[in-house]
């Protein structure tokens, strides 16, 4: 029987106690959420801890509610928004039950991230660094910093347009974007006054989210039959099958990943009785589905806006983030709050509140791989330059151009796309392991499940990354230079599937073996 299975405490090592002490943690005990509980005396006399697990409190999954919120803004950044209006656009009602399935695989991708963070108490960058030699961990790194930087891009773009609107255009995308730069410091400011309080702040901007994009569904009025049979009859065409690919592709965020996987450490958690560890998996399980819940909502009122008003017309294959706004103001009209603001409001609080939980991945990110040990203000600075420089790049060199900028965000959905693989086959490899996991490694047919979706999601990429690479490349050059680099990124996702097979155990253990 395991020690944790009897609530006695783990016989850690203590050079490798003193040793997890020097590395860089993801939060310290002082910042962490202290959730407020009955003594454990208490709890054993009512069997829990001998088999038994804590009664439902709402008040507990109140101060458990946040992580989860923050990780489903991701699924509501300016890429995705972008996305909706295409698919909307394009395809009209019939692929909102893909968007549906495509969510509710990107939750349990979502889960398996929080379960590891919960259990080994170290996010996934952490366990990347101990458990890969030095030269892959640097290759996975860079995957992930490039992936963060392809998202920052799309992300700080999307509010630097929307800046735009709602000042009339008077402020360029180049000054929206210094603008939106700015956050990093608001994140801060923020973060000196607890976790929670930034919490409320996403809080606010989901809500935003919600009422301008919910305004919007007002005064579109969809079909509500045409919605409903969207969502409940899966139908694709050859006309729909590329957005459709583009629907489940943009759902998998890389940089969420590690995200996730840090942000449920927040809260502080017994990882010495199994009962506790359990019962804060049962709470971030419900409110990581409420949040995706929320997110499917806003991301659902997005695409019917813009199917009602633009399927099957000239217009379709034209919509993109830049003119949406303007296409929607031509088509619904000013009224009292004139649509073009509205969309403008939403988009703005998706491509703010996306940036910030950017920093905040960038954080955990480099902190994780390098081990870095360096004031909060300074990594934020150093991970928002790395988006920010090339973005202002961007931003004067396309300004004029809305098919540049198109073409961009193609290349940009394609830099992200390569690096799905590299935060999916680790994580999936580590929730496996017992010497990792302790008897929270997940079993056979989540592990099936998971895998399959992993498959599913790659190859779906895959099927993007050649698609595109048929019809932007072309030459010897460019062609052997492509080939080269697909034979090289395939045989290192075969190395991490082998590497995966073949862990060594872990120096940490979740859970003892007697």
């Amino acid at each position: 029987m395991s020690q944790l299975e009897n609530n006695e405490p783990l016989l850690i090592n203590e050079e490798d106690e003193e040793e997890e002490e020097e590395e860089e943690t993801a939060y310290d005990e002082t910042e962490k959420v202290h959730i407020v509980r009955e003594e454990d005396e208490d709890d054993l006399e009512h069997g829990v801890g001998c088999g038994g697990a804590p009664p439902f409190s709402w008040k507990k999954l109140w101060l458990f509610t946040g992580p989860g919120f923050l990780m489903s803004i991701a699924f509501l950044d300016p890429g995705n928004l972008e996305g909706d209006l295409q698919s909307g656009a394009v395809a009209g009602y019939s692929l909102l039950w893909l968007l549906m399935w495509a969510t509710a695989m990107g939750l349990l991708v979502q889960l398996l991230s929080a379960r590891l963070g919960v259990a080994t108490g170290r996010h996934l960058a952490e366990l990347c660094r101990d458990e890969y030699p030095t030269w892959a961990r640097m290759v996975l790194w860079v995957m992930a910093e490039l992936a963060l930087i392809g998202s920052d891009i799309q992300e700080v773009i999307g509010s630097a347009i929307a800046i735009k609107i709602l000042s009339n255009g008077i402020l360029p995308l180049w000054a929206g974007v210094v603008i939106t730069a700015l956050d990093c410091f608001v994140f801060l400011f923020l973060e000196n006054y607890g976790i929670r309080k930034l919490e409320a702040v996403f809080a606010v901007l989901i809500a935003t989210m919600a009422v301008s994009f919910a305004w919007m569904f007002g005064q579109a009025k969809p079909s509500g039959s045409e919605l409903l049979i969207g969502i409940l009859v899966p139908k694709l065409s050859s006309r729909t099958i590329q957005k459709a690919v583009g629907v489940v592709g943009c759902i998998i965020m890389p940089h969420n990943v590690f995200l996730h996987s840090a942000l449920v450490q927040s809260r502080e958690v017994n990882k010495r009785q199994k009962y506790r560890v359990q019962e804060a998996l049962n709470y971030y399980t419900i409110e990581s589905t409420i949040a995706l819940f929320v997110s499917f909502m806003i991301n659902l009122f997005v695409t019917t806006v813009f199917a009602k008003g633009f399927y099957n017309t000239d217009l379709a294959d034209s919509i993109g983030l830049v003119n949406a706004g303007q296409y929607l103001q031509d088509k619904y009209g000013g009224g009292v709050f004139p649509i073009l603001y509205i969309w403008a409001i939403g988009l703005l609080a998706a491509g703010q509140s996306s940036t910030i939980t950017g920093t905040y991945a960038g954080q955990f990110i480099m902190g994780g791989f390098l081990n870095f040990k360096m004031k909060k203000w300074m990594r934020a600075l150093i991970t928002r330059s790395c988006a920010i420089i090339p973005t202002i790049i961007v931003a004067l060199v396309f300004d004029s151009s809305e098919a540049t900028l198109d073409v961009l965000n193609e290349w940009l959905n394609v830099l992200q796309s390569i690096q799905i693989p590299f935060a999916l086959i680790p994580l999936l490899c580590l929730v496996s392991k017992e010497q990792i996991m302790g008897s929270f490694k997940i079993g056979p047919l989540y592990q099936t499940t998971a895998w399959l979706v992993a498959a599913l999601v790659i190859l779906i990429n895959g099927y993007l990354l050649l698609e595109f690479f048929t019809s932007e490349v072309s030459g010897v050059v460019y062609t052997g230079l492509v080939t080269m680099f697909t034979a090289s990124y395939g045989a290192f996702i075969l190395y991490l599937i082998a590497r995966g097979i073949t862990f060594t155990p872990w120096r940490f253990k979740a859970e003892s073996i007697q």
